[in-house]
């Protein structure tokens, strides 16, 4: 019995830690844009040039 009486304050204290956090994820604007980042992939047309190896200085050029 003893063991609930201490259970009970500490999930409450707990419950308030996590709504504080969601609160202020809500105001520091994490929930603004959430279709935007899952929407980007479709609009991709591939026009970025592929990457190539960069020419080493030590080789020498004929």
């Amino acid at each position: 019995m003893s063991v609930i009486l201490l259970l009970i304050p500490l999930s409450v204290v707990l419950a308030a830690g996590f709504l504080w956090a969601f609160f202020w994820a809500v105001r520091s604007g994490q929930y603004e844009d959430t279709t935007t980042p899952s929407l980007r992939i479709l609009t991709d047309d591939g026009s970025n040039p592929p990457v190539t190896q960069p020419i080493s200085t030590n080789e020498k050029q004929q």
